[in-house]
């Protein structure tokens, strides 16, 4: 790795790409050592629902990373690409032979066939393995997945071996079976620390010996494109492939909050709060991934977001009523804007459901409602991650389809009272470039010279004073239900 003078003196020459597998398309994405982006591709996947089954085709996601690739790099000069990384979605899983040619079709990451598996193993793996490792296992989880497979697939488990997304796609590129990097492995019941496989765990799933792969820590070289992979895809043979992290990760990285106290909130369909930590965090709605510089990386991910405007309010123009609605001023009644059941963070309770207090004094005040407890959520997670150990810094990385609506950001900076900051790239294949470029020059060095910040949001004191009565009374009526824990309660209304 070069130290910081050397990153402090790289400029456009060297060229870092970044792949993005996700549910519904590949991404790839070709930056220079500034950020400046060269090139960006894309192509489509299809994928198949059918009650608890979501499959794929793992062909798919290489022929599609093959597209996507040669238009990303249609302009750029092949010799100045100098490493790859890839991220994708936590906890799909395939399974492949040592030809890496899939035996079965990927079991998706929200594929429910394998929930009973998944509870059985909280049954038979001690609590203290789970703490361990920093992760309570859910019914979609990977682990979960691998005991199914275990069951059902043991005929093609005695030939192959259990891949992630990632891990697939990037053993494609070398030509050869790459280990798995522990971050797409977490959810899998990898241990990030020691990046192995817990004995307690293997004994549980009982799989074959050499069924699960090798684990790395991400951010390190694992293996070269080969020229066979180079010669489809545009990457110059020799390019160095990097272990990535999932795509929830990648979207952190892309936004630099890299640093202790730093954190991004994502508000898309639902809400996610990812950040830094000096030490491992976890509860029920918390977990850790291990990050390539030895910080903790926690995160957890409410069940509301910027997707109830959807269910709230069908088909209504959401531009026009951000126009009209008057934001800084308490609306005449407090909502949990929960589209569903079930809330994960920052409580979880199966059982929540949405709700208003009071009545709304019509549709433009409803919906201010709903823009307000949304935030009023945002800073109910903010207290949590504190309570744990894990406090907030005075500016948050904001990103997701939410900060579209500038005056919801500006109310959410109000009512968390924290500055909040639009980075200018926010693609998980931009966070992947800046991976790449991180383990040549270090992680810190490659976020400050590639990611730049668009627009900032300042907290307005008087404002988030008018609006702390509504907070504080949404708090009160969750911990009433007996969603909200006590000690949550005090840390949220302290001050």
């Amino acid at each position: 790795m070069r130290d910081n003078a050397a990153a402090a003196q790289a400029g456009d020459d060297d060229v870092w790409v970044g792949v993005d597998l996700g549910t519904q398309g590949v991404k790839v994405l070709a930056a220079t050592g500034t950020g400046r982006v060269l090139g960006r591709g894309s192509a489509p996947l299809d994928d198949h629902r059918a009650g608890p089954r979501h499959e794929q085709d793992p062909e798919q996601w290489w022929t599609a990373l093959v597209t996507a690739c040669r238009t990303a790099l249609a302009e750029v000069p092949a010799a100045a690409v100098r490493r790859v990384a890839v991220c994708a979605t936590s906890g799909t899983l395939v399974v492949a032979d040592h030809d890496l040619r899939p035996l079965l079709p990927a079991l998706m990451y929200d594929d429910l066939r394998a929930a009973d598996d998944g509870a059985d193993l909280l049954d038979r793996v001690d609590e203290s393995v789970w703490r361990r490792l920093g992760v309570r296992p859910q019914p979609s989880w990977a682990v979960a997945k691998l005991a199914w497979l275990g069951r059902n697939a043991r005929g093609e488990l005695a030939r192959g071996v259990v891949l992630h997304q990632a891990d697939f796609v990037t053993s494609r590129l070398a030509g050869e079976l790459l280990p798995s990097d522990t971050s797409h492995a977490l959810k899998s019941g990898a241990d990030p620390v020691s990046a192995t496989w817990p004995d307690e765990i293997r004994a549980v799933l009982g799989l074959p010996e050499h069924a699960l792969p090798r684990l790395v820590r991400p951010g390190g070289v694992i293996g070269e494109v080969s020229r066979a992979a180079a010669e489809v895809t545009g990457l110059p043979a020799g390019a160095a492939i990097v272990a990535g992290m999932t795509d929830g990760c990648a979207s952190q990285l892309a936004t630099g909050a890299l640093t202790v106290g730093s954190w991004n909130s994502v508000l898309g369909t639902t809400l996610v709060f990812k950040g830094v930590a000096e030490r491992q965090v976890f509860d029920t709605s918390v977990y850790s991934h291990l990050g390539p510089d030895g910080r903790w990386w926690p995160g957890g991910a409410s069940s509301t977001g910027a997707g109830v405007l959807t269910t709230a309010f069908p088909g209504a123009d959401l531009a026009a009523l951000d126009r009209d609605a008057p934001l800084d001023e308490p609306a005449g009644c407090v909502s949990y804007p929960l589209a569903g059941r079930g809330e994960r963070f920052p409580f979880v309770a199966a059982d929540a459901e949405g709700f208003t207090l009071g009545q709304p004094r019509g549709e433009l005040d409803r919906y201010v409602s709903v823009l307000q407890g949304v935030a009023y959520l945002e800073r109910l997670c903010v207290a949590h991650l504190g309570s744990l150990g894990a406090p907030v810094g005075e500016s948050i990385r904001v990103t997701g389809g939410g900060v579209r609506s500038a005056p919801w950001t500006q109310l959410r900076a109000d009512v968390l009272g924290r500055r909040l900051e639009v980075p200018a790239v926010t693609e998980p294949a931009f966070g992947m470039a800046v991976l790449a470029a991180s383990s040549e020059y270090g992680l810190a060095a490659s976020a400050e010279r590639m990611v730049r910040v668009d627009r900032e949001f300042l907290p307005r004191p008087e404002v988030g004073d008018r609006l702390a009565a509504g907070y504080h009374r949404l708090a009160d009526a969750l911990a009433q239900r007996g969603w909200l824990p006590p000690t949550l309660l005090a840390e949220a209304t302290a001050g």
